[in-house]
């Protein structure tokens, strides 16, 4: 039991860093799967979907006046309504292609090769988008054309692929689009809170039966440090990225995904 929990704090700190950076919180979670031992089975595999409630809460309690605002107005203020629906349209590609396809996605992609090459892959992309000279016509997240939403809600698809990062592709799709950094990360956070939501209900409803006592107490406390994690990582990502760009996280992710690969081609 004292193991088990101790793989919760190791997976909830993982998930509250990797969550809302564009690294792939999927990938790093199979990777320590992989190469650290950090437990086996059906449970231990719903049980990184199951955390990330916590990284969902993380974001409800940094923005909870700006999303009660717009939660008490929606029906009231056009401005609000029109976000909510901007919100929605962004998360349905996801939510169809993930109930139509999810379950093969994860039968042939969820392995630590392809992690390593995506994450490879997505850090050339970042580095490459750092040295775009981008003109932002949008920098306010709440106020994207309709269609800059769908587009955005497609372009999060390619995260399904484990190792691409969904606020990776959300945040770099919104930039591609004309929205500035902070918006574009802004936005990933929003977008995240359905996608992660609906995510975590699907696998909920699909694991229950296996839950015991002891899993929820481990569920519990990776729920607890994934929670705390996020907020101290989501407000001091904002900050650097306006700044400094994505530069770090993009070598960062070539860095693992290497690493990743070496140790795969010596059977670790």
């Amino acid at each position: 039991m004292l193991a088990d929990i101790l793989r919760a704090v190791i997976l909830g700190v993982i998930e509250g860093v990797t969550e809302f950076l564009p690294v792939s919180s999927t990938g790093h979670l199979l990777l320590a799967e992989r190469f650290f031992d950090l437990g086996e089975g059906s449970f231990w595999k719903s049980f990184a979907i199951l955390i990330q409630l916590g990284a969902i809460l993380a974001i409800l309690a940094l923005y909870f006046t700006k999303l009660s605002k717009i939660a008490l107005g929606m029906f009231s203020d056009p401005a609000a309504r029109r976000f909510v629906i901007g919100v929605l349209v962004a998360f349905l590609p996801a939510a169809v292609i993930g109930a139509t396809a999810g379950s093969y996605i994860k039968a042939y992609l969820f392995n630590p090769w392809v992690v390593c090459f995506t994450l490879i892959l997505g850090g050339g992309i970042l580095l490459w988008v750092d040295q775009l000279k981008l003109q932002p016509v949008h920098h306010e997240a709440t106020e994207f054309p309709l269609r800059t939403y769908l587009a955005i809600g497609f372009v999060q698809c390619i995260a399904m692929i484990p190792g691409v990062s969904r606020s990776g592709a959300t945040i770099v799709g919104a930039m591609l689009l004309g929205a500035d950094r902070r918006a574009a990360a802004e936005f990933s956070f929003f977008l995240a809170i359905p996608t992660m939501l609906g995510a975590f209900v699907y696998d909920l409803y699909k694991s229950h039966g296996e839950m015991t006592m002891d899993h929820g107490l481990v569920v519990a406390v990776g729920f607890v440090v994934s929670f705390i994690t996020a907020i101290i990582v989501v407000k001091t990502f904002l900050t650097y990225v306006t700044r400094h760009g994505f530069t770090l996280f993009a070598w960062w992710r070539v860095l693992v995904g290497t690493l990743g690969l070496i140790a795969l081609a010596f059977g670790r």
